[in-house]
């Protein structure tokens, strides 16, 4: 087995530009004579010499050769940038089928691993994840007017390679459609690789994706190895074989003579996946407009279907046979050690899976798997991996589920959103928000000049943002937006470490906001987990009043909750951050309390509920006896009413420098003249924004919704005079 620290050079004679249409990525796998339509490897040696064949759009079919090279780890990226490309989206389901169409002609030979190109090189440091796909899929051959059973092909992931491949040596699991190998065969060919891996890296995790089929392979290659540190990401896993509908479907096929094989495909057709969510792809920001939208989508839906009219060629029918058999023996040996899982598990299941029981089987492994977590995505199907609506990379973030040693590290191991991201939160789940509160965001010039912007925040780390906490924490949102849109910046809100404690996400089946929280910087506030932060000269934003202040009680608001030690101040001083105190206001323009805590505890049946709740919950400053109002920190939801919406406004005062005030740290009495300094800064900010709001001629929702119809975005949107 070769190293997969190995990518596609061409050589010099060749230039491969959109003029020409590769087929299909470079194979990496045992010594063995492979070929298809686009490329050829002779893997003989350590310099594995490759022959391309590329197509022209006029069908000119043109050669060049090019080499396989490892690449140097040491001249790796280390960090990703916040908006990067992820490039999802970029590849469609047809481009799926038309790679898979190539992969199976001449497709001879045992299984091997692939690395696809366009995942090109990962970061330094970055796991392995190897995909083990499923094995029933069909497509459709336009120009030959046939249908070809293609499975194990490798290519489901496809419209995940090139943001995998950035965090990831991702290598694809390819399962000839003739080929015979045994379930314990393909096991021991797993377990080859990731003990190989093991062995060269044995504090760096080994992550198995496997989809259906792939699923039950990676649960029976995770219990037969229990002291390699496995991450599994479950995709409808198939261990639900013998309930699903494909089981009765077995014995009819035995049975079915050759002159019914055409009703084949007709038995599975559609059913592994949501034709109308797999043509749904945004393809760059041409597909920001609306038509192009529509155009793009049904012509997508055209070529999908294009296959359900004329199908005169079918699977054969004994490979099909083989397949469900596999799928039968592959339920069977995952299922019967289930109990010496010892790998992290998270499970994906569609709540519209027409071929496997899937909410039902992700429940069942939940409590049958020591460290498993689960997300529900109701409106996909069996192909979720091809279909709309799922960021692999996404969900593997807001989880919690991405590492790179031992344990998750939130800090080390955090991953700045994409510009993908970005547009699907802020401009899409979030856009009727943005529209309803339309935040005004000021900031402080060091002269003292209110600025509209964040001109006053210093480009250059470390920052802590410290302020005033909203109803709910309403103005999180809208804090982390603005310093990514304006400045391209990471906000890290430092939260409460019971939003990342696990006995919460038992509820949050599908991907919750306490995931998109995670994605977008929240952080468990923790002394390390600051220090950490403060280091790398990241920008915190920290609330001293925590949810005391985010939850607080009828006529409180904007009365701030802080503590008596200037704690964060101390720490500020030692790594030289710059402090910037903030206010916002403008949650009770957009809902109105009217069941607060006191109100909630004399409910009875309510009392004894928050009561349970909260009886093992996370301290934030375990050890430290807290006494009052900070005391007094339960989690609960509010009663509230929504107003016709108002509008946000956040005022980011004068930056105060601590680099050189070390000095301050020896005298205790000067720390808490300057904690007192900053939360009088909050005061003020409160204050001012108060007043200002009243003079803002679009405060008014109708106003603005007026002047947004004829002018600006919503971030330009015009206040009140500074």
């Amino acid at each position: 087995m070769y190293h997969t620290a190995r990518k596609l050079c061409p050589s010099p004679m060749v230039s491969l530009t959109q003029e020409y249409k590769p087929c299909y990525p470079a194979l990496l796998g045992p010594p063995h004579y492979y070929t298809n339509l686009s490329i050829k490897l002779w893997l003989h040696s350590r310099l594995s010499r490759v022959h391309f064949r590329g197509k022209k759009k006029d069908g000119t079919v043109l050669s060049a050769h090019g080499f396989v090279q490892e690449y140097d780890e040491g001249n790796l990226e280390e960090n990703l940038r916040p908006l990067w490309d992820d490039g999802y989206g970029t590849q469609t389901v047809n481009q799926y089928l038309d790679a898979a169409k190539n992969m199976i002609q001449s497709d001879n030979g045992p299984p091997r691993w692939f690395c696809p190109v366009e995942s090109g090189l990962p970061l330094k440091n970055s796991p392995v994840l190897l995909f083990l796909p499923g094995f029933v899929y069909m497509i459709f051959d336009q120009e030959l007017e046939t249908t070809h059973g293609i499975d194990g092909l490798g290519m489901g992931l496809i419209r995940h390679h090139k943001a995998l491949g950035k965090v990831f040596e991702v290598r694809c699991l390819h399962v000839p459609v003739h080929d015979r190998t045994p379930y314990k065969g393909l096991v021991k060919f797993v377990e080859d690789v990731i003990r190989d891996e093991h062995r060269k890296n044995p504090t760096r995790p080994i992550y198995l994706v496997g989809e259906s089929f792939g699923g039950s392979l990676a649960l029976s290659v995770a219990a037969n190895n229990p002291t390699i540190d496995l991450v599994l990401i479950l995709v409808n896993p198939g261990t639900s074989f013998n309930r699903s509908h494909l089981n009765p479907l077995l014995p009819v096929l035995e049975a079915l003579p050759e002159e019914l094989q055409h009703v084949v495909p007709y038995i599975f057709g559609l059913v592994l996946g949501d034709p109308i969510r797999m043509a749904k792809v945004n393809k760059g920001e041409s597909m920001n407009v609306p038509i192009k939208q529509l155009e793009n989508f049904f012509y997508e839906l055209r070529t999908l279907l294009a296959g359900a009219s004329t199908l005169p060629d079918i699977i054969p029918k004994e490979t099909l046979i083989w397949k469900m058999k596999l799928l039968k023996s592959a339920e069977r040996h995952a299922n019967s050690r289930l109990h010496a899982v010892e790998a992290e598990v998270l499970i994906l299941a569609s709540g519209k899976d027409s071929l496997f029981p899937s909410e039902s089987e992700a429940q069942r492994l939940s409590n049958l798997i020591k460290n498993c977590k689960k997300r529900f995505l109701k409106d996909n199907g069996h192909s979720l991996l091809l279909e709309d609506g799922l960021n692999l990379l996404t969900v593997i973030k807001g989880s919690s589920t991405y590492r790179r040693s031992k344990r998750h590290d939130y800090v080390k191991d955090f991953l700045p959103p994409s510009m993908w991201e970005f547009k699907s939160i802020f401009d899409k789940s979030l856009g009727p928000f943005r529209l309803a509160t339309s935040p005004v965001m000021l900031s402080t010039l060091g002269d003292g000049k209110i600025v509209r912007g964040l001109e006053g925040i210093p480009d250059q780390g470390p920052v802590l943002l410290v302020g005033y906490h909203m109803l709910l924490g309403t103005e999180l949102g809208s804090i982390v937006e603005g310093f990514l849109r304006e400045k391209t910046v990471m906000v890290h809100g430092v939260a409460h470490p019971e939003m990342f404690n696990q006995t919460y996400e038992g509820p949050l089946q599908d991907t919750s906001d306490f995931d998109m929280f995670r994605v977008f910087g929240a952080i468990p506030v923790t002394a390390s987990n600051i220090f950490k932060l403060l280091s790398t000269k990241s920008y915190v934003l920290l609330y001293p009043g925590g949810v005391r202040e985010a939850l607080h009680r009828k006529g409180e608001s904007y009365k701030l909750f802080w503590p008596e030690e200037p704690e964060f101040v101390r720490m500020a001083i030692r790594f030289g951050a710059t402090i910037v105190p903030f206010g916002v206001v403008g949650a009770d323009d957009v809902v109105e309390l009217f069941l607060d805590y006191d109100e909630l505890m004399r409910i009875p049946f309510v009392k004894d509920m928050i009561k349970l709740n909260n009886i093992n919950a996370t301290r934030v400053r375990p050890g430290v006896q807290m006494e009052g109002e900070l005391a007094n920190q339960d989690f609960f939801f509010p009663g509230i009413l929504p107003k016709l919406p108002g509008r946000f406004y956040c005022l980011f005062g004068k930056p105060l420098v601590t680099k050189g005030r070390e000095e301050m740290l020896k005298d205790k009495s000067s720390v808490k003249e300057f904690y007192q300094q900053i939360k009088s800064d909050v005061q003020g900010s409160i204050a001012y924004l108060l007043k200002k709001r009243e003079e803002d001629p679009y405060r008014n929702l109708f106003q603005r919704m007026l002047y947004r119809v004829v002018s600006a975005p919503v971030h330009q949107l015009p206040t009140f005079d500074l």
